[in-house]
């Protein structure tokens, strides 16, 4: 056999090889099925949160809690992974449904009774005073307003006494108005009370006590972002009525009179300038 022969066998053997092995690769990789590739799954952290709207105050169960997964990117500072370590811990601000509970909404640790003591800042006193209707604005002063203190009462003794209005109080805190610790939910809504909670230095405690009892009170509430002091003179009954008034009218300008005496003949005339 020649060798042109030989080698075109070889080539044919060799296309023949090539196109086996290509048909099997073909059928094994037409029988491999495909698996689909699970997505990577989200890593989260659990966060305890409140199940209901929960006032201030309020001592705090297991109960009133569930734990949600949230990412760790997304945890709120300070929150808490087992409603169980927030059991008997006491609310110091108002959490909503579904809102995380945090180290920083709760009263100190040391604190293992609810209502207005929980409440209180360090260093202030909470008070109570009595009032009306006009006192606490027809019912719309709420806990959590920022108020004046104003008083009317007589200063001096015997013929000196005088009525006199001053404020004595400024931007003091409304803890609780009656047994409310809470505003009402409802926008607008007034609350018929008679007692009004202040948060108060011990100074200013004493203030209050001496106002409330010589004197009669009123609250002026003020804007809670109006931080401005505000210093007064206090008014009296004129002062009080000299307001508003028009400016004086001027007196009219009285002129110094001459008189002349003139004679004529055996008349005698006066004339005035």
């Amino acid at each position: 056999m020649s060798r042109s022969a030989r080698a075109l066998i070889q080539i044919g053997i060799s296309l023949i090889l090539a196109l086996g092995t290509g048909v099997l690769i073909f059928m094994w990789t037409s029988g491999v099925t495909q698996q689909p590739v699970a997505a990577p799954r989200a890593e989260t952290v659990p966060v305890v949160v409140a199940l209901t709207d929960l006032r201030p105050g309020i001592k705090l169960t297991p109960a009133m809690l569930e734990t949600r997964q949230f990412t760790p990117d997304s945890r709120p500072s300070g929150a808490f992974g087992e409603p169980g370590l927030l059991d008997g811990r006491v609310l110091g601000v108002a959490v909503g449904a579904n809102e995380a509970v945090t180290e920083a909404k709760l009263a100190d640790a040391s604190v293992i009774g609810g209502g207005v003591s929980a409440l209180i800042e360090p260093g202030k006193r909470a008070m109570s005073v009595k009032g009306n209707a006009v006192m606490g604005l027809a019912g719309f002063v709420r806990p959590g307003d920022r108020v004046d203190v104003i008083v009317s009462l007589v200063q001096g003794r015997g013929n000196q006494e005088e009525p006199v209005t001053k404020l004595v109080l400024e931007r003091v805190k409304v803890l609780a108005t009656g047994t409310e610790l809470q505003a009402p939910d409802t926008e607008g809504k007034a609350a018929s009370v008679d007692v009004y909670t202040l948060e108060l230095t011990p100074d200013e405690s004493e203030r209050l006590a001496l106002a409330a009892t010589q004197g009669t009170l009123n609250f002026a509430l003020r804007n809670a972002t109006d931080t401005d002091k505000v210093l007064t003179d206090g008014v009296t009954v004129n002062k009080a009525l000299a307001a508003l008034r028009p400016a004086p009218k001027p007196a009219p300008v009285r002129r110094n009179q001459v008189s002349v005496e003139v004679i004529t003949g055996g008349e005698t005339t006066t004339l005035k300038f």
